[in-house]
């Protein structure tokens, strides 16, 4: 136990294992939809989604003990919620491309988002980013995570009028309602691990009111990899047109400014810049990116870092250790699969609504008073909930940021690589609406 707190530096960083152990394990449970979901998503494609269920599993254990062990961060990674539907609902049912294309898409995206990631380009780019921009984009996520869990535990629903609206509070919702009250007040008490016992209270107060059906068993045998292992190699000369390169590159931007906005919030949250720098960047986005390649062999659509990191950092989490731990634990969720079926999303609804409140506290430190800071802050800010995409949110902060400077003749204060992320945005959005 003593070399686990001296390799993962626990005296430094003021944590110890057992808030390490829960963290890894509310960050597990804060995630774990993900097994169900991405097999859902990528399965109306075409794709297998037993293969899928198991690839998604991997990868992202695979992603989280690379993080975890190198990177020595607690940034858990998964296959990206939102890309995936862009692979299935764009890409393969849109454009009429095979999911065995577009897998070999994602392979080759990942080659270059490695590449990108070895020449410590997007270390770069993280580092250029003014210390205003990194806390709207904090606070950004919290907002657009409140969104998702609100949206998760049908307190928010679709409205056709009003695009959304209150939802009507009978049945599942009341999961939801229960979580959200119970880890308020043990946060406000200041008890440990409160996000997590939440969520185990949530789900015992909905097992016990017949909201949660009871798993008929605990243990499944592991879905067979075959239909999907190595299909992106043995399709990658079908990458041979303009859409698919169209394809290639939007995988590529997409995953690259969700992982890297994910990366930046996180990082504030936990307090892990120094200098408006994140230290040992280099690993932490090696790690996400050899997850991406591993995925997209495995048979899955792109990996990136996860938002519901999060909830294991507000509950201490501080060190590789918390995602060594998640990690264990999507390897053996591969055998206890009807367990997860017991948490739902009106169970992870409460932590993901509760830790939005926690990153949106970085507002505060926003310099509001000045119009060129607080306008692309605030475009980022309502631009993630409201665009469902933390990219979309980056992009319109992104875009004004040089604009409002230069109206301020403040324009030499603004590093250069920002503008250059200005025009870039301007294609990006550009290509995602042609």
């Amino acid at each position: 136990m003593k070399g686990i707190a001296n390799y993962f530096e626990f005296d430094k960083l003021h944590t110890n294992f057992k808030r390490e152990f829960v963290a890894g394990v509310t960050t597990f449970v804060s995630m774990a939809y993900i097994l169900f979901v991405n097999p859902s998503v990528l399965g109306a494609s075409g794709m297998d989604k037993g293969a899928v269920f198991t690839a998604t599993a991997v990868s992202a254990a695979f992603a989280c003990l690379v993080m975890g062990l190198y990177a020595k961060y607690p940034f858990a990674s998964a296959p990206s919620l939102g890309i995936n539907a862009f692979f299935t609902y764009s890409v393969c049912i849109g454009m009429h491309i095979p999911w065995q294309t577009a897998l070999a898409g994602v392979f080759v995206a990942s080659i270059i988002f490695l590449l990108v990631t070895v020449l410590k380009l997007r270390e770069t780019i993280i580092n250029s980013i003014p210390e205003d921009l990194k806390y709207a984009i904090s606070a950004g996520i919290g907002l657009f995570i409140a969104f998702v869990g609100l949206q998760d535990g049908k307190i928010i629903i679709a409205d056709k009028s009003t695009l959304v609206g209150l939802g009507s509070i009978h049945g599942a919702v009341w999961v939801t309602l229960f979580g959200l009250l119970a880890t308020a007040l043990l946060l406000i008490l200041n008890v440990p691990g409160a996000i997590f016992i939440g969520m185990v209270l949530g789900a015992i107060f909905g097992i016990v009111m017949g909201y949660i059906p009871m798993p008929h068993h605990f243990v499944s045998a592991i879905p067979s990899l075959k239909p999907t292992f190595g299909v992106a190699l043995h399709h990658l000369g079908s990458i041979n047109t303009v859409q698919m390169w169209i394809v290639v590159f939007t995988f590529l931007l997409v995953t690259f400014f969700d992982t890297t906005g994910t990366l930046i919030g996180l990082a504030q949250q936990g307090g892990f810049m120094k200098d408006n720098k994140l230290p040992r960047a280099g690993r932490a986005l090696m790690a996400d990116s050899t997850g991406m390649m591993v995925g997209s062999v495995l048979g899955t659509s792109p990996v990136g870092a996860y938002i519901e990191s999060s909830a294991g950092i507000a509950v201490g989490g501080r060190s590789g250790l918390t995602v060594v731990i998640t990690g264990i634990l999507f390897i053996l969720g591969m055998f206890f699969s009807p367990l997860l079926g017991v948490v739902t999303s009106q169970v992870t609804a409460p932590a993901l609504i509760i830790v939005g409140v926690l990153m949106a506290q970085n507002m505060a430190k926003i310099h509001w008073d000045k119009l060129e800071i607080a306008i692309p802050a605030f475009l980022i800010l309502v631009g993630m909930p409201l665009t469902y995409s933390i990219s979309d949110g980056l992009a319109l902060g992104f875009i004004a940021y040089p604009l409002t400077m230069l109206a301020a003749k403040r324009g030499k204060e603004v590093p250069a690589l920002m503008y250059i992320l200005g025009i870039v945005f301007v294609i990006f959005i550009w290509i995602l609406n042609h």
